[in-house]
């Protein structure tokens, strides 16, 4: 073959479009065989693809009709083949897209925030709930909240309460007030301090809700985490440094009955190993009526006690 004709041939096949399926396809099996990815539940490669493909594509990942039949540029493929390659190396969806959808919001997130777990919107609902029960003024706060994502949920589905983010991360304040704009919520407010040190004093005694996904890995176990939780989500997220995973927990369940209105509730989202230990801070604290939630994949608790 001549080198025109050479030349030629690659640049025909260059311009050839695959489709959604072949991609996904391929990018699947290549996911499923990383060792830096945690293969916790079935198809969740498959999911990773999904979502990195929509990315690409500018269309919903539960669309799968227009995945699976959608002609993927040439230009396409090669950003998607390049996020596929940063998700083997264990980097989180989440991070290579910047976006997160969570209990029906699009949220940004970015590397050295906290970025959140669908397994959270179990503690939305609950929170929810108990907010919607209540007449007059409503306030929730959202402790350790990351990038906003438990707050912002909380503020979209009660609009009429006042909700607070507070976090000992000032970038991760940010970040929450950036989706706050995005998302239009002028009811949900960020702070940055430890534990509740940074809100208002003018929430003291007037708090419906608080809420906390705390760091609840303890201190020597962090190394054990998988790589694409331990390489890439900030320590202080994993951790608190104590030696069984609930320092923080302790703290709030203390500091509580200081800001919870009567009758307020505690709600700790937490692995189920420690949904026992939790409830017992709890009472310990001070809070009565405490009951484990489990989510329906069992992946974790939402332990709640009452002033």
């Amino acid at each position: 073959m001549s080198r025109v004709a050479s030349r030629g041939a690659v640049s025909a096949q260059s311009s050839v479009r695959a489709t959604g399926a072949e991609l996904l396809s391929r990018a699947q099996m290549r996911i499923a065989k990383s060792r830096n990815i945690e293969h916790w539940q079935a198809g969740l490669a498959r999911w990773d693809a999904e979502v990195l493909l929509a990315h690409v594509l500018g269309v919903d990942a539960e669309d799968d009709e227009v995945l699976r039949d959608s002609a993927v540029s040439p230009s396409q493929q090669r950003r998607f083949d390049a996020m596929v390659q940063r998700r083997l190396t264990g980097e989180p969806v989440n991070y290579i897209t910047g976006h997160f959808r969570f209990a029906g919001l699009d949220l940004v997130v970015r590397p050295g925030v906290f970025s959140p777990r669908a397994s959270s919107e179990l503690a939305v609902d609950l929170a929810v709930a108990r907010l919607r029960r209540r007449r007059g003024r409503r306030i929730a706060v959202d402790v350790a909240t990351g990038n906003g994502a438990i707050a912002l949920a909380i503020g979209a589905a009660v609009t009429a309460a006042e909700v607070w983010g507070i976090d000992i991360s000032a970038e991760a304040a940010r970040l929450g007030r950036l989706n706050a704009r995005r998302l239009d919520l002028d009811n949900v407010h960020f702070a940055t301090g430890d534990m509740l040190a940074g809100l208002p004093a003018a929430l003291r005694g007037a708090v419906q809700v608080l809420t906390i996904h705390p760091p609840y890995v303890a201190r020597d176990e962090v190394r054990t985490l998988p790589v694409e939780i331990r390489r890439f989500e900030p320590r202080h997220t994993l951790t608190d440094g104590s030696d069984d995973g609930l320092g923080l927990v302790r703290r709030l369940a203390d500091d509580a009955p200081g800001w919870l209105r009567p009758g307020g509730h505690v709600l700790v989202e937490i692995a189920p190993y420690l949904a026992r230990e939790t409830a017992t801070a709890l009472r310990r604290g001070g809070l009565r009526d405490v009951r484990s939630h489990r989510d329906s994949l069992g992946v974790t608790r939402v332990v709640i006690g009452q002033l």
